[in-house]
């Protein structure tokens, strides 16, 4: 029998042995009576500087014959059995044991996948696994070559538009801190971190409240997504820019027959047969002419792949303008944010490094200012997928060992702010600030940077003795980043240093150092799709993760595409065998 015990409290100078005993006699036992003790979730309750501690969740498994009283779970939420949980499992197995709960159209051709980050690869992952042998498409390089390119950029400010944070084997998360955090509670995040430690994550992301992987592991764990990939039957080629659709008109029977139902009034009244490629690409020679044909297309593009958008746009993919958020980003000694947050614990070796999360509603302007992305032990990066732009965003390696934190420090931003009403208005917003950080920074890939003292008297000033050295490459220059922002978002900025200056001591200190821009916290679209996941206008297409505006990190866009691969595969029959 095993019983899962949660809120379990323990001193961080507690021997971790000691949670046998204390788990035990939480449910009226004796240790001897426990065969095993293992820890399933762990968290840090810093709420109280002075008595800071480990909260654990454990599942001990009893020594046979050992019962417990059914009324201790029964009146402690705190104690419950495993095997009463909803199961992992998808879907009801098959008679034939394939544990697909399969549906009965016939494919014609192989699933494609546009774009191998998280959201791509696990909706591909889980295609290949259900024998459908997917086609993964991303116009960036494979990790191994990104990595040089994004090496160089950071180097010498030498870009390649194909191959950078933004675009690339793994996604944009992939020059991250690999944070693995996420406000959904699907039962496929289990299938996820399952799928991450099997290629490499490290093995304590099963049970950290906020767990990372750490932009070096984690592009050891890419490479291994693709092994997977390659093994389960799919395919992936990369430099494989998708420019368009390929689409044909959807009769009112056959619309029918996609939506599965004969009692609706139907608006999808195309359907998906193919993506094209730019002129002269082939793959393998199964797509002459740059055409690929599919039934089936997974649109998971990411949130910078703007070409894309402006393509899928002019070919009528029903979108919609969102929300976001732009900003800068800030830091400051991690030292000072573990000191902040621990205490006189700061420092201990069961703590690791700091981080935090703030938010602030700014009611005259009817904004929202919080930090985003917040990398301890980190590193701001260099993050343009354009010419002519700057883009920042923040990094962290596993060990999390530069002893600066940065975050992102940015202000809410609604459609009624963008220039235009249409779905690209957002995307012209971006770029406009982009371009303007890339002129104050000098034209060379340098990123405007300011003191925080400077900024809120609103003039240029200088980056003398600021209190950690600027970490973004290729360079920084003194700047006013005002001058690259609208009105509204810098006030909000300046709002914000006041507001987190008073929950963080020292995040106002004059001499802390900001540098701009952020912009692409997530994408200023959205690409909608019905309860079947498919959009309402085109059968076959499938948009997905944060790109069509269902997911916001790591995790969330790995789920989301587990989700639409299952949805692929409720509704179409398994390819039969090549050969």
């Amino acid at each position: 029998m095993k019983i899962r015990i949660a809120n379990l409290r323990s001193h961080l100078d507690e021997e971790p042995a000691k949670l046998r005993a204390k788990a035990a006699r939480r449910i009226g036992l004796h240790p001897n009576q426990v065969a095993d003790c293992r820890v399933v979730r762990e968290a840090i309750d810093a709420r109280k500087k002075t008595e800071v501690r480990i909260v654990s969740t454990v599942e001990l498994t009893l020594k046979p014959g050992v019962k417990v009283d059914p009324a201790i779970w029964q009146k402690d939420p705190q104690v419950t059995l495993p095997e009463a949980e909803a199961s992992e499992a998808v879907t009801t197995a098959q008679p034939d044991g394939d544990r697909w709960q399969r549906g009965e159209r016939p494919l014609r051709h192989r699933p494609v996948v546009i774009g191998a980050g998280p959201c791509g690869y696990f909706a591909a992952l889980q295609l290949a696994e259900a024998g459908l042998r997917p086609i993964l498409l991303e116009r960036g390089g494979d990790v191994e070559r990104r990595a040089q390119d994004v090496g160089r950029f950071w180097h010498d400010g030498t870009l390649d538009p194909e191959s950078n944070v933004q675009f690339g084997e793994g996604g944009a998360g992939t020059f991250s801190d690999g944070k693995l955090t996420t406000r959904t509670h699907d039962r496929r995040i289990r299938r996820v971190m399952d799928w991450l430690i099997d290629a490499g994550a490290p093995v304590e992301i099963a049970i950290q409240a906020r767990p990372h992987v750490g932009t070096d592991r984690l592009r050891k764990v890419v490479a291994g997504w693709r092994k997977k990939l390659l093994a389960l039957g799919g395919e992936i080629f990369f430099g494989a820019r998708v420019e368009a659709l390929l689409l044909e008109p959807l009769v009112e029977a056959e619309a029918k027959v996609a939506a599965g139902t004969d009692d609706v009034d139907f608006v999808r009244d195309r359907r998906v047969v193919g993506v094209r490629l730019p002129s002269g690409v082939t793959l393998d020679g199964r797509a002459p002419g740059g055409e690929l044909a599919a039934d089936v297309v997974v649109l998971a593009i990411g949130h910078s792949a703007r070409d894309t958008v402006k393509a899928l746009y002019a070919q009528e993919v029903p979108m919609e303008a969102k929300s976001m958020a732009i900003g800068v980003r800030i830091e400051h000694p991690q030292a000072w944010i573990d000191r902040a947050q621990y205490g006189e614990a700061a420092g201990h070796p069961r703590l690791g490094v700091a981080d935090y999360q703030l938010h602030s509603k700014l009611k005259e302007a009817e904004r929202t200012v919080f930090s985003f992305c917040m990398c301890p032990g980190g590193q701001v990066v260099a993050a343009a997928s354009e010419k002519g732009g700057v883009v920042t965003n923040g990094m962290s390696s596993y060990a999390r060992a530069t002893g600066v934190a940065n975050s992102a420090l940015v202000v809410s931003v609604t459609p009624e702010d963008f220039p235009t009403p249409d779905p690209l208005g957002g995307m012209a917003f971006q770029r406009e600030c982009e371009q303007k950080a890339f002129q104050l920074g000098g034209g060379n890939y340098q990123a405007p940077a300011q003191r925080i003292d400077d900024f809120l008297a609103d003039r240029k000033g200088d980056l003398a003795d600021t209190v950690v050295e600027p970490t973004y490459r290729p360079g920084v220059t003194a700047a006013n980043l005002r001058d690259c922002l609208p009105k509204a978002i810098g006030d909000g900025i300046a709002a914000g240093i006041a507001d987190f200056g008073r929950k963080i001591s020292g995040y106002h200190n004059d001499n802390i150092v900001m540098t701009g821009v952020e912009t692409r916290t997530s994408s200023p679209w959205r690409i909608p799709r019905d309860a079947t996941l498919q959009s309402p206008a085109i059968a076959g297409l499938y948009p997905a993760g944060e790109g069509a505006g269902y997911a916001g990190g790591i995790v969330s866009a790995a789920v989301d595409g587990l989700r639409v691969a299952e949805a692929i595969i409720g509704t179409y029959r398994k390819l039969p065998e090549e050969g």
